[in-house]
């Protein structure tokens, strides 16, 4: 049987993989997999606003730094798609089959990424265990 895209078999000698390619997803441009550099500076964006947040009115407490950051990831992604970090950079939250992401996923995607160990643990499609266990890919607009 032939190699397909979505199979393992196609690392062999001479192919040349992408992340995303076994999930269907072109190498580059729109709907390709956002890469690490993009996906870090909108946790950082996003992480630096719950903190703002927290300061103003928790004086920085980090529970409830945590808390804003969860909850606010877990809206904006359910109602937009992505968080403010990922809208500015152009990326969207979707899932495998690029559809809304629903009600669940949001929220437990944002739980787990607020406990970051999910989110340090990628695959070879660059999808954190945050992603995977949600069935969620970040994708580039």
């Amino acid at each position: 049987m032939p190699a397909t895209p979505t199979t393992s078999s196609n690392a062999g000698a001479g192919s040349r993989t992408w992340p995303g390619q076994r999930l269907g997803l072109p190498e580059t441009g729109p709907r390709s997999v956002a890469r690490p550099g993009r996906r870090i500076a909108a946790l950082c964006i996003d992480w630096a606003i719950a903190y703002g947040a927290s300061a103003i009115f928790f004086d920085a407490d980090g529970l409830a730094t945590s808390a804003i950051f969860l909850v606010m990831q877990g809206l904006l992604v359910f109602a937009v798609a992505g968080g403010i970090g990922h809208l500015l950079l152009g990326m969207r939250v979707v899932t495998l089959n690029g559809t809304w992401v629903g009600v669940w996923r949001p929220f437990l995607r944002a739980f787990l990424l607020t406990i970051v160990i999910p989110a340090a643990v990628w695959d070879a499609d660059q999808r954190g265990l945050h992603d995977k266990l949600a069935g969620t890919v970040l994708v580039r607009v």
